[in-house]
């Protein structure tokens, strides 16, 4: 994985006079799109097949309770990264959505904090670098990862060494659940595909970088179009 993205960096570098940018935020678009239509014809042929049969015949209670669990280990990272960011009170709230969810929600699998009012927040290390400054750089789109930009790319190993999976021992276990974790995301995402117009390169890049803009700036940045795909996406 580190050589493949090692390789990919430096065609970046060697191509990048090369090509003829639409977007200054996307100088390697002509390798990303490579990458992008490579990844879109394996998502075609395999995971959004398997996301489809994933959604189609496991009963909505099983579906809701993979996502709780897994939105759970998300949030060690969300605290973490609160704190980093300054957000003390929030990191305190989240601390404890994740020792209620933990606890009586049976390992995360029953989100009893939302109920009683604790709201859900998301924060990862990408968005602690922007809020300290760091602009996000260039748009990648990664494979295995999906897109990207230079900034998150530092960030992205952080978030996943705290997500929780790291601590199983077990090989064939971590699998299992890295494996489950891609298809609850991917299933999520089949719903949101219905807004997709266009270059579908340029729609998901472009959702991409308003999102991760908003997230960063905690909302501040308004936009409706993103909103009604954010609806769709976590209806």
């Amino acid at each position: 994985m580190k050589k493949l993205l090692l390789l990919l960096t430096s065609i970046m570098i060697l191509h990048a006079e090369d090509s003829v940018p639409k977007d200054e935020n996307d100088p390697y678009e002509n390798i990303n799109r490579i990458v992008f239509d490579i990844s879109d014809s394996l998502d075609e042929g395999f995971l959004k097949p398997t996301a489809q049969v994933y959604s189609d015949y496991t009963p909505l209670f099983i579906k809701d309770s993979v996502t709780n669990f897994f939105y759970n280990l998300a949030e060690i990272d969300t605290v973490i990264n609160q704190l980093l960011q300054g957000k003390p009170k929030l990191a305190a709230q989240d601390s404890l959505r994740f020792l209620i969810n933990t606890t009586i929600g049976f390992g995360g699998i029953f989100d009893i904090a939302t109920r009683i009012g604790f709201e859900r927040h998301d924060e990862d290390f990408g968005q602690t670098l922007g809020v300290w400054g760091l602009k996000p750089g260039a748009y990648v789109f990664v494979p295995f990862v999906g897109p990207s930009t230079i900034r998150d790319l530092f960030g992205i190993p952080l978030s996943w060494y705290v997500s929780g999976t790291f601590a199983i021992d077990n090989n064939e276990t971590k699998i299992f659940f890295s494996f489950l974790d891609v298809i609850e995301t991917r299933e999520r995402l089949l719903a949101a595909e219905n807004l997709i117009i266009g270059d579908k390169y340029e729609f998901v890049k472009d959702v991409f970088m308003q999102s991760r803009e908003h997230e960063v700036k905690d909302g501040e940045v308004e936009d409706e179009f993103l909103s009604e795909f954010e609806d769709e996406l976590f209806e």
